[in-house]
């Protein structure tokens, strides 16, 4: 059982090390992997500007538990590379799930809990939703991720569509240069903007900021961005799972879902507007004050969360 009040906060400079890396499908992902070898694994995914430092505290209480725990940088971010520099730079949802499932094979993981936020959420729900018999259950922050494409067109309301401006901006070849020459400043708005109560310092904040550093970035964050609207083509490897993913698949295994109070970008809710799309057990919480980076500002309600499916 973790103790969420009273479970030790790393630095701010405590980094995730050492790193491992590996040859998966189209990556050679950099990883941290802490836990024993024989425990049952957790795949900690992160989101976008954010890197595996969201799970600085996550990982070792979960560590701790006898879990085995893999923190991958997803393609675009820190020392993770594509193997062939003629593969498209996509960041699409089909792409990033596809990612972790070829991780997984690379280190003969069968089973797993997928959990994540943002990019990484929606990483283990596309995992989750298309193979379900990896999965022994998921952890997703603002529940439902799988992007409804062809209707990403439809507005929403006024005051919603305000915190999305990052999103219009990388439409157009000035949000391309923009996110090129200021990818630290963009990124700390966006941490601003998205957790008002999570008070980072300059060095938690460049701990993380490095893995922007990396040269596939920006392609793969504007591509991301792009095709989400339906704006930009996806790369033809992955044509089959992304039709898969435009019916919206209902999600059939065990699932925590979770909002933070203080999220910035996301809708906060109660969970029922996408009660439909799971079909398993499924609880959903609000936690307090946490904002949209929620594993790294309330890391024991994450972990938390993790292990309950794990003691199911």
């Amino acid at each position: 059982m973790i103790d969420t009040a009273s479970a030790p906060r790393a630095p701010s400079t405590k980094r995730l090390e050492p790193l491992r890396h590996v040859d998966a499908g189209v990556l050679n992902i950099a990883y941290y992997e802490a836990g024993p070898a024989d425990g049952p694994a957790v795949m900690l995914m992160h989101g976008f500007p954010y890197d595996i430092h969201s799970y600085v505290d996550v990982a070792p209480m979960l560590a701790a538990q006898g879990c085995r725990v893999v923190v991958p940088y997803l393609r675009g971010y820190g020392p993770t590379v594509f193997r062939d520099a003629e593969t498209p730079r996509s960041g699409e949802q089909a792409a990033i799930g596809a990612d972790m499932m070829a991780l997984m094979d690379a280190l003969q993981i069968q089973r797993a809990v997928f959990a994540g936020y943002d990019w990484g959420g929606r990483a283990a729900c596309v995992g989750a939703a298309l193979w379900p018999e990896r999965c022994i259950g998921l952890v997703s922050v603002n529940s439902y991720l799988i992007q409804d494409i062809a209707n990403a067109m439809v507005p929403a309301r006024p005051e919603r569509e305000v915190p999305l401006w990052y999103q219009y901006y990388f439409q157009i070849e000035r949000g391309r240069a923009g996110l090129a020459a200021n990818r630290r400043g963009i990124a700390r708005i966006l941490w601003s903007q998205w957790s008002p109560n999570w008070q980072f310092d300059d060095a938690c904040f460049e701990r993380t900021a490095v893995a922007f550093d990396n040269p596939d970035y920006v392609d793969v964050v504007i591509h991301s961005y792009r095709h989400r609207y339906g704006l930009a083509d996806g790369d033809p490897r992955y044509a089959e799972l992304q039709r898969r993913l435009a019916a919206l698949p209902v999600i059939t295994v065990p699932a925590i879902t979770l909002d933070g109070a203080g999220d910035g970008v996301a809708v906060v809710t109660d969970g029922s507007a996408s009660a439909a799309k799971f079909s398993g057990r499924r609880v959903h919480r609000v936690i307090p004050r946490a904002g949209h980076n929620l594993p790294q500002e309330e890391p024991g309600a994450f972990a938390a969360a993790v292990m309950e499916l794990i003691n199911a």
